[in-house]
């Protein structure tokens, strides 16, 4: 039945640093927690180093060089991450659908035989998915990770969310006009929620068997979440979403996992969702940096954490304007002693100096413990 099933949590080193498993829960804490996404990866030399050249899911499925780039910033930024993301991509659940997902080089992922067709979209439908099996290399990076991080920090695992998988799978890519997607939900719509259903199953047995490898916390990415209508978003993403937030924790019970695991979602440019991705079952909703905090604070109403949520582009400014956009999102979040999570409002730059990087989490530190 694959790794993950067998994994015994007491080999598991106790947690040093729970700062942001306690701020996801809503407890007041001494700081800000601070992570970003996509902090392990290409704006790092020591990656480069280790990936040599292989082939991008090659490296994912090599479990020490996985582990190894998953660590990488922790040890690089030493007591200033509150948590390790593991190193993967949310295209995997596509490859275990039986798709065949290639990631090209100055381009980005590229499906070879997109679902463009009615009975190409059948054949994903009826494909038998064995996660632990066609996985099987992801839980054994996670178990290999949460081992070599010796408690040092959370371990988040994490998968694509419904809508956004469905826009790759059907795309081919990424794209500036989702014809194929938009053709998809609006010709028809009955079977494009057959395959978001499929997806979300899928996503839930997988995020599951995560935790039984040794993830303490789980990130839902809707990337593609702000391309749909208000209506469109209410049908087409959310209640995939909200059947996550409801049946992992049913899946964790059923697997023997009785501690409370943190969800976060992130639906990237969906403005207009953020009230009721606050009561879709998440313990944190993640925000991009098209929000104004105190707004952002004001719809929430302290019901889940808010994670976020500076913009990326401002590693490319000097220290002054970190420091003064830093202090900015902390005091727009009320200061960060509850209910927030430092984060950027997406992911890393390839461009970016990580040395930019280290002193923002340096004011993180300075600035989340004066307020």
């Amino acid at each position: 039945m694959g790794l993950a099933r067998f994994v015994d949590h007491k080999e598991f080193a106790p947690l040093k640093n729970d700062l942001i498993l306690r701020a996801a829960r809503g407890e007041k804490v001494e700081r800000p927690p601070c992570w970003i996404m996509r902090q392990a990866g290409r704006y790092l030399p020591e990656y480069h180093e280790v990936k040599n050249g292989r082939d991008f899911f090659e490296t994912c499925r090599d479990a020490e060089i996985a582990s190894e780039i998953t660590i990488q910033p922790v040890r690089r930024y030493a007591g200033l991450l509150d948590a390790a993301i593991i190193f993967s991509d949310i295209l995997v659940i596509p490859q275990a659908m039986g798709m065949k997902v290639e990631m090209v080089d100055g381009k980005g992922p590229h499906f070879p035989t997109p679902l463009r067709t009615e009975s190409e979209l059948r054949t994903v439908l009826e494909y038998e998915v064995d996660v632990l099996k066609e996985l099987d290399w992801a839980f054994e990076a996670i178990t290999l990770t949460r081992k070599k991080l010796e408690g040092q920090v959370p371990l988040f695992g994490f998968c694509g969310g419904p809508w956004t998988l469905l826009v790759y799978m059907t795309e081919g890519g990424g794209s500036r006009l989702f014809r194929f997607a938009k053709e998809w939900i609006n010709k028809r719509p009955d079977l494009s929620k057959k395959l978001l259903q499929k997806i979300t199953d899928v996503a839930v047995e997988f995020l599951s068997q995560q935790v039984v490898a040794g993830a303490q916390i789980l990130q839902v990415f809707e990337s593609w979440g702000g391309e749909l209508s208000c209506d469109d978003f209410d049908e087409f993403s959310l209640p995939y979403l909200r059947q996550i937030a409801s049946k992992v924790p049913q899946r964790l019970a059923e697997l023997g996992i009785t501690e409370k695991i943190p969800l976060v979602v992130f639906a990237k440019g969906s403005w207009y969702a953020l009230d009721k991705l606050c009561d879709a079952g998440y313990d944190v909703v993640s925000l991009d940096w098209l929000w104004d905090p105190k707004e952002a604070c004001r719809i929430n109403h302290g019901r889940v954490t808010l994670q976020g949520n500076l913009d990326p582009g401002v590693m490319y400014g000097t220290n002054e304007m970190i420091t003064k956009k830093v202090e900015r999102m902390i005091s727009g979040f009320g200061g960060g002693k509850q209910r927030h999570i430092v984060n950027f409002g997406h992911g890393t730059h390839p461009f970016m100096d990580p040395e930019k990087i280290r002193f923002f989490l340096e004011e993180c530190h300075r600035i989340g413990s004066e307020k």
